[in-house]
C-alpha cells in the first residue's frame, strides 16, 4: 500500500542480542499486520454504517465500589484470555478516587464478569511498590490487559485530592493475579492519564498520554505540553515487561489543572487498522488524528484535527469501533459521539443525562465489547459498569 511507509531505524536500549531482535520483530510485524488489515478495510469501507444505529438500549452490569469503597471508575479494559485469575471477556475497571472521593488516591481494580459477577481482582498498597512511583497509587484510565497476562495501569496520585500535590506517578504492572511486580518511570511519562495497546504477544506497543508537562505550574492556565508517547515493550508469561525504546510521538496538546477534574488533558486513544492513532483532546474540544503511530520516527506535533465542535463537549474516553469510526464519550454532557475517520459525526447516543448539567462528569473511560456488536462504559456518577447495546 502506497502510504504503508518502511519504519525509521528503532533506537531500543539495545541490552542483548536477544531484545535487538525483539526490538526489530515488533516493527516489522506491526507494519505487516496493518499493512494485511489496511487492504481488508479500505474494500469495506464504503459499506459501512454508523457503529452505533442499532445500538439504544444503556443497561448496568454492576457496581465497580470494591470492599474498601474506592469510587470514581475511570479506566475499561477488556481481558483478551483467561490466565491465572483474568477471565477471557471480563473487563477490568480501575477506580481513581478513595473512599474519601478524594481524586488521585484510588487504589484498586475490580473485575466484572459479562453476567455482572464482581471480584476485587488489585487492591495496592502505595507503601509497598517494588520499584519508584512519584506520589504513590491514584489509578487512572491507563488500563491495559496483555494477551501473556501482564496488566498495566496508569497511576497520576495526589496527597489530598487537589492538583497541589499531584505528580508524576507511573506505570504500574501487576501479574495475572493481580500483584504488582514492578513499576515504569522515565522514558516521557509524566501523569499517565490513558492508554492503548498493541499487543503482539513478546512485544508491545503502549501509547500513553500524558498530562503533567507544566501543567502544575501554571496554576489553572492553559499550556499546551500534552504528550503522548510510545512505549515498546517485550514480555512473557514468565518475566514482566522491558521497555526497549521510547519515543515522543505527539506533543502540544493542551492541559490544564482543574478543581473538578484534577486535570484536563490529551485523554482517550485509539489505534485503528490504518496505523492511525486518535486522540481525546479535551482542552481542544477535537479528535485528532496521529499517522503511523505505530513506525513513525518523528513527533507529529498536536496531529490533524479530525473534528471539532459540534456534538463534542470535552471528549474523554475513546474507542475505535469495528467498522473503523471513532467512538467519544463527553465529560460536558454524557453523550457518546460516533465520528468517521474522514471527520463526519455521524451518530450520537445520551448514555447518562443525570445531574445539572445533564450528564456532566459522568462519563470516562468505554471499550468495544468482545462480540463487536456493544459497548462497556463506566459511569462515574452511579459507580458502575454500563453497556450500550441493542434493544
Amino acid at each position: 500500500m502506497s502510504d504503508i511507509r518502511t519504519p525509521s531505524p528503532a533506537r531500543p536500549l539495545l541490552r542483548t542480542p536477544r531484545t535487538r531482535r525483539l526490538a526489530t520483530a515488533a516493527v516489522a510485524a506491526t507494519c505487516l499486520a496493518l499493512a494485511a488489515a489496511q487492504s481488508g478495510a479500505t474494500a469495506t469501507a464504503a459499506a459501512r454504517s454508523p457503529f452505533v444505529g442499532p445500538l439504544h438500549t444503556v443497561s448496568t452490569i454492576a457496581s465497580t465500589v470494591p470492599a474498601n469503597g474506592d469510587v470514581n471508575p475511570y479506566g475499561v479494559a477488556v481481558v483478551p484470555r483467561s490466565v491465572g485469575r483474568l477471565h477471557g471477556g471480563d473487563v477490568l475497571v480501575s477506580n481513581f478516587n478513595a473512599a474519601s472521593n478524594l481524586q488521585g488516591t484510588g487504589t484498586t481494580i475490580v473485575q466484572v464478569a459479562p453476567d455482572g459477577a464482581v471480584s476485587q481482582f488489585a487492591a495496592i498498597d502505595p507503601a509497598h511498590l517494588p520499584g519508584k512511583c512519584p506520589g504513590g497509587v491514584g489509578l487512572t484510565t491507563a488500563l491495559s490487559v496483555l494477551r501473556n497476562g501482564w496488566v498495566i495501569v496508569g497511576s497520576l496520585p495526589t496527597a489530598d485530592g487537589t492538583s497541589a500535590t499531584a505528580q508524576s506517578g507511573c506505570l504500574l504492572v501487576l501479574d495475572s493475579r493481580g500483584r504488582v511486580q514492578e513499576t515504569i518511570t522515565g522514558h516521557g511519562l509524566n501523569g499517565p492519564w490513558d492508554m492503548t495497546a498493541l499487543d503482539f504477544g513478546d512485544v508491545t506497543e503502549l501509547f500513553v498520554t500524558n498530562v503533567l508537562n507544566g501543567t502544575l505550574a501554571a496554576n489553572g492556565a492553559t499550556v499546551h505540553h500534552g504528550t503522548v508517547v510510545r512505549l515498546l515493550i517485550s514480555s512473557g508469561p514468565d518475566y514482566p515487561p522491558t521497555v526497549l525504546d521510547s519515543r515522543v510521538i505527539a506533543s502540544g496538546f493542551g492541559e490544564r489543572t482543574d478543581p473538578a477534574a484534577l486535570v484536563v488533558g490529551p485523554t482517550g486513544v485509539g489505534l485503528d487498522r490504518q496505523g492511525t492513532l486518535f486522540v481525546a483532546d479535551s482542552v481542544g474540544n477535537r479528535v485528532a488524528a496521529i499517522p503511523n503511530a505505530p513506525w513513525r520516527g518523528t513527533d507529529a506535533g498536536a496531529g490533524r484535527t479530525v473534528t471539532a465542535d459540534n456534538g463534542l463537549n470535552t471528549p474523554l474516553g475513546l474507542a475505535v469501533a469495528p467498522n473503523g469510526d471513532v467512538l467519544t464519550v463527553n465529560a460536558g454532557d454524557g453523550n457518546l459521539v460516533e465520528t468517521t475517520r474522514d471527520g463526519v459525526q455521524v451518530a450520537e447516543r445520551t448514555l447518562d443525562a443525570n445531574g445539572s448539567p445533564a450528564g456532566a462528569g459522568n462519563l470516562f473511560g468505554l471499550a468495544v465489547a468482545p462480540d463487536r456488536r456493544s459497548l462497556y462504559f463506566v459511569d462515574d456518577s452511579s459507580n458502575t459498569l454500563n453497556r450500550l447495546s441493542a434493544p
